[in-house]
């Protein structure tokens, strides 16, 4: 070898040590027991923590207020006001506060303020088994997908994929979560929004469509379609095979939605097999907002994108239902077995998400 290749060779190393490493608990994902957290009640202590998007002071104060208007009190995470561009904190503080919340014994459900982007980047430094030893309620939507997804396949932990703490509280949204989180019982019954019905009057993005009609039924996973198709092919991904995915996406373009989908299509599952969505039990998206072309662009619509890819579905499929990046939401516990009904336009928890 001579000095040149020598020099790259330590370079390469060089590059390759500086990247964080899987932990050896997460490069072999073996089935494990289901997690359910404890119940979360009135007057309980919430951690509020940032492991995306940078906050500033008038967001926080949002949030604790929003908090404590549902009869919760809030504890403020160590670092919730740090900033690294435009993530809030490095990797090491986002992850000190993940872990500090999971391990307080006074905390009782772990509240993120909003998503933003950077929560990928936690996910080789996660304490897995820690965090399953201190099973709580962590709830949020958007960038937490990627916190979901992984902390449902390495750790085996149900989280709860629902309103943020800056979101605006609404009865729906509020009475969904509470019946989630406060209220569990052997099945609960799932409609949609009245709300969201009255907005496909005039933005037909709210519109129910429904793809292939029949019932399905499977552990729930799925979150944000640019998380989901992010980390397809991970140790974090969702295995969607026997599952009820569901997708919701705000903010892209049309030919965007397709590539994301393209690329789950795509996605090899157990064996290396690519029977894409059809691996799922059955697919349900929620609203996609604000993600139609210009009228000047030449594009499919995001109709026609969806047409594209489940009007041939062979497991039930269907659009517009009350989650997503919208006020009038419901709660989703990540890994809690669910019934889909196409015709009653309902989903169903067939198992209490927490434990009293």
């Amino acid at each position: 070898m001579n000095r040149r290749d020598f020099n790259r060779a330590i370079a390469a190393g060089a590059v390759l040590s500086a990247l964080p490493a899987w932990p050896a608990s997460i490069r072999k994902t073996p089935a494990r027991k289901l997690i359910k957290p404890p119940i979360l009640r009135p007057g309980s202590l919430v951690g509020l923590i940032a492991p995306g998007g940078v906050l500033d002071d008038a967001i926080i104060q949002k949030c604790v207020q929003n908090l404590e208007s549902l009869g919760f009190r809030v504890k403020l995470s160590p670092n919730l006001r740090a900033a690294w561009g435009g993530y809030a904190g490095t990797i090491k503080q986002r992850l000190d506060d993940l872990h500090g919340m999971f391990t307080d014994a006074e905390v009782k459900a772990i509240w993120t303020a909003r998503g933003g982007s950077g929560c990928s980047g936690l996910l080789p430094g996660i304490d897995y088994e820690l965090l399953r030893r201190h099973a709580k309620i962590l709830i949020g939507y958007s960038d937490i997908t990627a916190l979901h997804l992984a902390l449902y396949r390495c750790a085996g932990l149900v989280t709860f994929h629902g309103p943020v703490a800056w979101s605006t509280p609404n009865d729906y949204a509020v009475t969904q979560m509470q019946a989630v989180l406060m209220s569990p019982r052997r099945e609960t019954e799932i409609h949609m929004s009245t709300e969201n019905a009255r907005r496909a009057a005039t933005q037909p993005e709210y519109g129910l469509r429904t793809f292939k009609h029949g019932g399905a039924e499977g552990p729930l996973v799925g979150g944000n379609l640019s998380i989901v198709s992010a980390l397809a092919g991970t140790p974090y991904g969702a295995d969607i095979r026997n599952h009820l995915l569901f997708l919701e996406e705000v903010r892209e373009a049309p030919y965007r939605v397709d590539r994301m989908l393209t690329q789950l299509q795509q996605s090899a599952g157990a064996a290396g097999e690519t029977h894409g969505l059809a691996r799922a039990a059955g697919v349900m998206m929620g609203v996609f907002t604000r993600g139609n072309a210009s009228p000047e662009d030449k594009s499919l619509s995001l109709s026609e994108v969806l047409d594209h890819h489940f009007a041939a579905s062979p497991v039930p499929a269907v659009y517009g239902y009350s989650f997503g990046h919208i006020s009038h939401q419901f709660t989703l516990p990540v890994g809690v077995r669910a019934r889909l009904d196409t015709s009653a336009q309902t989903l169903t928890l067939l198992e209490a998400a927490v434990h009293e």
